[in-house]
């Protein structure tokens, strides 16, 4: 019995009221009053407690003070790791694509047919499961097909390995107007350009002359490795000096119709080896 007495007795105590009242120091007058007993102080202070977790929770949670908090990462860095992530995946991608692109590329040239090739390579795309669309060749590139499978253009290479140096390259763009004749002693081509078109040395060299004649108008001559020349001639201006070094494609003279043998703009272009005229188009593809 006593001891249920004692517990009416804290219960009791719980519940009891006890007034709060804010006074005024001067006047004594009541500006506040509450009614308050221990149980009400105890659930509200719960109340508060978990209002006040919840609240600081959700504003972590989905507000930007989260990145000052030690531990969190910005949204901002996350985001940019994700990009980063991404853009990687994408450019390990177009590398692999690129590297069985140049190893194509390579086969074709070392002679491989090049549909068997295309084949080779999208298998492997296929094994990859990379999408691949092979659409027709355009223009340009049904020329590069037809220039790599021509058998003169490696027959035009092993006939340059006679001469001792490497591929020659075509001085200018354009159509041969004159070929090469011993029997009337023309012995260049003429080659018909667009205007102003730049013309380039065949092979590295030496300029040994630079120079206006009225015959041939601005002419230009270089002196390559293992006793083999050059000739440009009916310029309309020249690019190099004697003495000046030029590299391979380098451009050395713009097209013209200078000189009293000129007919029209045109490249009048020479080729002699150990002192020897030898016909252009044998070496080179124009």
């Amino acid at each position: 019995m006593a001891t249920e007495k004692q517990k009416q007795k804290r219960v009791e105590r719980w519940r009891n009221k006890f007034r709060l009242v804010i006074l005024n120091d001067d006047t004594f007058e009541e500006l506040l009053t509450l009614r308050l007993s221990p149980l009400n102080v105890f659930t509200f202070s719960v109340f508060a407690i978990v209002f006040t977790i919840a609240i600081t929770s959700i504003v972590i949670a989905f507000t930007p003070l989260k990145e000052l908090v030690p531990g969190y990462a910005s949204s901002k860095i996350r985001r940019q790791a994700i990009e980063l992530s991404l853009k990687t995946d994408s450019l390990e991608g177009v590398l692999r694509q690129n590297e069985r692109y140049v190893s194509g590329i390579q086969r074709i040239l070392q002679g491989e047919v090049i549909d068997s090739v295309v084949q080779d390579v999208a298998s492997e795309d296929t094994a990859t499961n990379t999408a691949v669309l092979l659409s027709s060749p355009s223009p340009t590139d049904s020329a590069f097909r037809e220039w790599v499978e021509d058998e003169t253009a490696f027959s035009l290479e092993q006939r340059a390995a006679e001469l001792d140096v490497p591929q020659l390259l075509a001085p200018v763009e354009g159509v041969v107007t004159s070929s090469f004749d011993r029997t009337t002693g023309h012995f260049a081509v003429d080659i018909a350009a667009t205007k102003n078109a730049p013309i380039k040395s065949c092979y590295e060299g030496i300029v040994v002359l630079a120079d206006w004649t009225s015959e041939n108008g601005h002419i230009i001559i270089i002196q390559h490795e293992n006793n083999l020349v050059s000739a440009y001639k009916h310029n309309s201006a020249l690019l190099k000096e004697v003495g000046d070094y030029v590299r391979s494609g380098e451009a050395i003279a713009i097209i013209g119709n200078s000189g009293e043998n000129s007919t029209g703009p045109h490249l009048h272009f020479e080729l002699w080896y150990d002192g020897s005229a030898i016909n252009p188009e044998d070496y080179i593809k124009l």
